[in-house]
């Protein structure tokens, strides 16, 4: 398996957990992990499990996270196995009846993420994860990062 994990991250906290991913999917194969800013064309070469990550940013994933999906060639990911993440706040740890509601709305980062690179031909191989940031700049929850790499697990086992 060649696995890329791209990402964005504002605070550091997407960063933290798509290293760990890269770490959990690295034992099935080569893995390299990059910021979305960085990525290059020859980084797709040869790809067989791609795992994109944003934080959620006003319901959404980063500008940068998808412009650089929409600007894959069409077909480029044609049998590559693909899964998403993001970070969030989780709205149970604010009291935020209006935060509830606009999340039951516009959802999260993840599922958007994932369903541009459907667009793109991928196959997806696990369902979108969301990780939980306390506060709006972090840290992580207790237990996030363990859990990204029991989800990379999956997701390399589903690949």
């Amino acid at each position: 398996m060649k696995g890329l994990v791209v990402y964005d991250s504002v605070f550091g906290n997407t960063e933290r957990v798509a290293q760990a991913i890269g770490e959990a999917l690295g034992a099935s194969g080569e893995v390299t992990t990059v910021k979305v800013t960085d990525v290059i064309a020859e980084h797709l070469d040869g790809v067989s499990v791609l795992v994109v990550g944003s934080p959620t940013r006003a319901f959404k994933a980063t500008p940068a996270t998808m412009t650089w999906i929409k600007g894959l060639p069409a077909g480029v990911l044609n049998g590559v196995s693909i899964a998403a993440f993001d970070t969030r706040i989780d709205p149970e740890d604010t009291n935020s009846g209006f935060l509830k509601f606009m999340v039951s709305i516009f959802g999260y980062a993840a599922k958007p993420i994932l369903k541009a690179l459907e667009r793109k031909g991928g196959q997806p191989v696990a369902e979108p994860e969301g990780f939980v940031v306390l506060g709006s700049e972090g840290p992580l929850r207790d237990g996030e990062l363990a859990r990204a790499a029991t989800w990379a697990q999956q997701v390399a086992a589903g690949g």
